[in-house]
């Protein structure tokens, strides 16, 4: 029987990380359930569990180097070495440029593209050392520009930057580094944007469906499909690919 890989999905109490942290349980891994607080991760790791499944939770902000060493430390002891990686924490701080504060700016920058950069800094030091390693990070259709997040658009462009560098640094380890560009996807931080903007959230995905060839919003297992592939053993030529799951062409 093959040795039961670890993995760690970073912001995944809800969303996108809670449905990618369920699906990697389902095929077979164990899961580090990692968001800003340990009781966060409460439901994401009950739902694993009664599946069958194996988890844990940690609380860390992903922007902290001492926290982030604290919770890769917290899974290799308790379920093993990790060797796949799920960068997906993530805040919004919309404003026009203008409306933006310096700190919207850093909160923003900071738990996407240092905390992506800080976990996957250390979890690569077990991925080397297994000669094996998947890590994915989400960027977003936000990379293309959009406006009123010039700091999440910042981020999200950085993210794929930084997954094209580490394939290159990486590969020769048998580590792949990937990146799923989301785009419309029903979660609670599109129902802050509706907010933002003052519609209804209900009209929001309306309207956005309108405007996706597939005609209809996605949801968060539509990303997991998509993570679940490239931490696949199957997937080890695919490396330093920006993979945009959005319904359609974006231009």
């Amino acid at each position: 029987m093959a040795e039961q890989r670890v993995a760690i999905v970073t912001g995944a109490a809800r969303g996108i990380g809670a449905g990618t942290a369920k699906r990697l349980a389902a095929d077979g891994m164990a899961v580090g359930v990692l968001d800003i607080a340990e009781a966060n991760c409460a439901d994401t790791v009950a739902a694993i569990t009664g599946a069958g499944g194996k988890a844990v939770a940690l609380g860390a902000d992903v922007s902290k180097d001492d926290q982030v060493q604290a919770a890769v430390a917290k899974v290799a002891e308790e379920l093993g070495a990790p060797t796949v990686l799920v960068n997906n924490a993530g805040v919004i701080r919309d404003n026009l440029l203008f409306k933006m504060t310096e700190d919207d700016w850093d909160t923003v920058l900071g738990v996407h593209l240092r905390g992506a950069f800080l976990m996957s800094k250390h979890v690569q030091q077990h991925m080397v050392e297994a000669e094996y390693g998947r890590i994915v990070n989400l960027s977003s259709s936000s990379a293309l520009g959009n406006r009123g997040q010039a700091n999440y658009s910042a981020a999200k462009a950085g993210m794929q930057g930084l997954t094209k560098t580490l394939a290159k640094e990486l590969g020769r380890f048998g580590v792949t580094a990937n990146s799923v560009a989301p785009g419309f996807i029903e979660t609670d931080m599109t129902a802050a944007t509706a907010e933002r903007v003052g519609v209804g959230f209900e009209d929001f995905k309306k309207a956005s469906a309108e405007q996706i060839p597939v005609r209809r919003v996605g949801q968060p297992e539509d990303i997991a499909h998509t993570v679940s592939f490239l931490v696949s053993e199957g997937a080890g030529f695919v490396s330093g690919q920006v993979i945009y799951v959005a319904g359609g062409p974006l231009c």
